[in-house]
């Protein structure tokens, strides 16, 4: 660490006069404490005995002595969930039928893990203030779980399952990889191979490297304090973790501590970072972007506690001079850099074995390997007598305090917003859709000061019709140079899907919106995906998530986009989307101003949920009034209009130009004379077959399904914002009969082309839909379509004399 104070002799002097330091710099096995620990822990004692967080630095010492041997129990701990079927407290070596005939575990970035969480329960015991914590590599959770055991800080269900005895610490790895199952399929063990709702104080899976990077600095809101554990693969990598110092304030965000676990290996290669002047690049790159890079000893717990300490000193300290006018944004972020080897304190660190399985064989059936084991894992036991007394110091510490994992992250439950009026248009008007999402998101921040809001925006605010949102909350820069840029600006703004949805994924303690064009709203998938995976099961356990619903705006969409080329065209956010689990996620197809409108204060009413929300941003007619988007918000899905008769046809429209669409060629059958009824589908994913109980509550009531889609409909045409393959495959309890039932929609056809050539080329048109009720009436197209009009949709004329048409209709 830099400015190391006091001189190593004056240490030796302390020593001599304080045992209990003497005691903790002999170290515990392979932990051993290099000068510059040594002297930041001198520090780190008398700062906090100064501050009045502990009587004197004799208990600082004894503290961290009892450290050392959590640490060492948990490192053994962890090499034994990987490989072991039971653990011996006494120390004895473990024997072929003690072992798993096939081992599993992401062993070495676990053990990397053990010292840097070790070190961030012993800062919260010593300092009294719970921090959150963040991991980015999950896989890593072995050691989360065992020093939570080692602990007891654990939540019920793993308090029951694995107490801090030799039983429980046997449970604890014969349940880890042991993939049993409950009677309805799920795990049957509060255990898993990533950080879950199980994990005491865990807020993210960290299945996806590099989105932890994305979203620790948008986490912690003012008076909290989060520890990021970083990986260095994702860390040199993933482009956006870079920009965290633009976009962090004092002023709305509490403190982020980064910390990058720099063990120098991925998978099954070295990291840049493995190399000396790979490291030292990257702290040159850090500092270019505004971080204040402090390396340090990854293999030493105390270290870790020491560098996160002085981390939060140094961040407190540019805060006051920030006030004082001393310095300007953006303030030099702390970064701190463990500088380890992957696997360290077992067989095989620092090399590729490390990750996984670190020894040549399987334990059980190779005696090289096992006594490997038992000799590598000798050096780590700590007599049980010793290793409860160093535990109990850590539950002690509490002194009636929450424990770590009751930190303010973990129990995010900000208070429901108050909703601003609903101001709906009169049916008949032409605006765009956004419009109301605009003005609502504005009254919506208004309304709630003690909500922090974040706008994510990778492009063009204003191109998306959100105007208003931008005026009044603005970018998010540290040199503003025009009216709509600001300091304290609300909108977080980079070409990079994946950082901006992060922005609004992290800030769980306040007021959310996402919107990007539709088809670049794809980048988003994975960081939106792990969030509601871990929502979901927070739900299934009991606690569900209490941060507050928010939508991800796919607008600029599809069939809007024709005047640019293909890769502007494509429908798959919804579709993905539509395939997770409907109570935690709506997808929904706002037809105009007031449908939105309605939907908007159930979206951020809602907890643990996320909506997307397909929106078209150029004016569309209103067409429903507020009673019938009401009933459209609650229902999913409304009958807009119909022609009694025999054999009527059921015409189902699921977006606002396949309902115009579909409205056309209700006029040409009304004409006809023959008989339909047309139904718009705003919300397809509430008339699916439910796959659990959760998903069957958010489904649309069977009443509800039997007056939309009556069973006398038997003949059924569906035009779809969406792949029809897509669209009918999540739809098929409403769309029963294959022999009597059409889909059309996106076919992947497009290019440079307006809204009606979309439409034509994809035969998603008016006259298309008129073909299709023709086929299953069984009756020649030129029944419902001039000879021209049937000759253009085979190929044998000029589309836009059908565009012309379709202007008439």
């Amino acid at each position: 660490m830099p400015q190391i104070l006091p001189p190593l002799a004056e240490l030796d002097e302390h020593a001599r006069v304080e045992p209990s330091f003497e005691q903790w710099r002999q170290g515990y096995g392979p932990l051993q404490h290099a000068a510059e620990t040594q002297a930041g822990v001198f520090r780190l004692a008398h700062q906090l005995v100064q501050a009045g967080l502990q009587p004197d630095v004799a208990s600082v010492y004894r503290l961290l002595h009892a450290l050392d041997r959590l640490t060492a129990a948990g490192l053994w701990l962890v090499v034994h969930m990987t490989y072991a079927r039971r653990v011996r407290l006494d120390g004895a070596p473990l024997e072929a039928e003690d072992f798993k005939a096939n081992p599993e575990g992401h062993t070495g970035g676990a053990l990397n893990m053990v010292p840097a969480y070790a070190g961030y329960l012993a800062l919260n015991a010593l300092s009294g203030e719970n921090r959150g914590w963040l991991m980015g590599q999950g896989h890593c959770v072995a050691a989360i779980d065992a020093l939570n055991l080692l602990t007891g800080n654990q939540l019920p269900e793993q308090a029951r399952a694995y107490p801090g005895d030799e039983s429980g610490m046997t449970r604890l790895v014969r349940d880890f990889y042991s993939y049993r199952q409950a009677a309805d399929g799920r795990p049957a063990v509060p255990l898993g191979s990533h950080v879950n709702a199980h994990t005491a104080g865990g807020i993210a899976e960290g299945g996806y490297l590099g989105f932890a990077e994305l979203q620790y600095a948008h986490l912690p809101l003012p008076g909290e304090t989060l520890v990021a554990f970083l990986s260095d693969g994702a860390a040199e990598e993933q482009r956006g973790s870079d920009w965290m110092p633009r976009w962090w304030r004092a002023e709305d965000c509490g403190a982020a501590l980064p910390v990058m676990i720099a063990n120098g290996r991925r998978i099954e290669q070295r990291t840049e970072l493995g190399s000396h002047e790979g490291l030292e690049g990257f702290r040159q790159h850090l500092r270019r972007c505004g971080f204040d890079p402090i390396g340090f000893d990854g293999r030493d717990p105390a270290a870790f506690a020491c560098t996160l300490w002085e981390m939060q000193q140094r961040l407190g300290r540019r805060v006051e001079e920030l006030e004082r006018g001393i310095l300007g944004y953006p303030l030099p972020i702390p970064y701190g850099i463990a500088e380890t080897i992957k696997g360290f304190g077992f067989y095989g660190a620092g090399s590729n074995a490390a990750h996984n399985l670190p020894l040549p064989g399987c334990p059980q059936r190779d005696a090289d390997s096992r006594e490997l084991f038992n000799r590598h894992a000798a050096a780590l036991w700590v007599p049980p007598q010793e290793l409860s007394a160093a535990c109990a110091l850590f539950t002690g510490a509490r002194q009636g305090r929450p424990l770590p994992r009751d930190n303010p992250l973990a129990l995010r439950h900000p208070p429901a917003p108050a909703m601003p009026a609903l101001h709906y248009c009169r049916p008949g008007e032409r605006i765009s859709p956004m419009a109301a999402l605009d003005r609502f998101f504005v009254d919506l921040v208004l309304a709630n000061p003690e909500l922090r809001p974040r706008v994510g925006n990778p492009d063009e605010l204003a191109s998306n019709r959100l105007g208003g949102v931008l005026k009044a909350l603005k970018h998010r820069v540290c040199q503003p140079e025009s009216e709509l840029e600001a300091l304290d600006g609300k909108v977080i703004t980079a070409l990079n899907e994946e950082a901006v949805v992060s922005a609004c994924l992290g800030n769980q303690g306040g007021l959310n919106l996402v919107a990007s064009y539709e088809a670049f709203c794809v980048k988003m998938l994975g960081a939106v995906r792990q969030c509601l995976i871990f929502a979901r099961q927070q739900k299934e356990v009991g606690r569900p998530a209490g941060w507050l619903g928010w939508p991800l705006v796919a607008t600029s969409h599809t069939w809007e986009n024709g005047k640019n080329q293909q890769s502007h065209q494509d429908t798959t956010f919804s579709e993905a989307l539509l395939g997770e689990m409907g109570d935690m996620l709506r997808v929904l197809f706002p037809a105009d101003h007031n449908s939105l409108l309605a939907l908007l204060p159930s979206l951020y009413e809602a907890r643990g949920q996320l909506a997307c929300l397909v929106v078209p941003k150029r004016d569309r007619p209103v067409l429903f009034d507020r009673s019938q988007a009401e009933q459209l918000a609650r229902e999913g899905a409304l009958i807009v209009e119909e022609l009694a008769g025999a054999e009527p046809l059921l015409l189902i429209a699921n977006g606002s130009y396949q309902l115009a669409e579909m409205r056309r060629a209700a006029e040409r059958l009304r004409a006809a004379g023959q008989a339909y009824r047309l139904v718009y589908l705003q919300e397809p994913g509430r008339f699916r077959a439910p796959r659990d109980r959760w998903e069957a509550a958010a489904l649309a009531d069977p009443q509800v399904i039997a007056r939309l889609f009556p069973d006398s409909h038997a003949r059924r045409v569906l035009l779809t914002h969406m792949r029809p393959e897509v669209a009918r495959g999540h739809l098929w309890p409403i769309l029963p009969d294959a022999r009597r039932t059409l889909a059309l929609g996106y076919c992947n056809v497009g290019g440079t082309l307006d809204e009606a050539g979309m439409l034509f080329a994809n035969h998603a048109s008016w006259a298309h839909v008129l073909e299709a009720c023709a086929t299953l009436l069984e009756v020649p197209a030129t029944t419902l379509l001039t000879r021209e009009e049937a000759d253009i949709l085979a190929g044998r004329g000029d589309p836009a004399q059908l565009h012309a048409s379709c202007q008439g209709v």
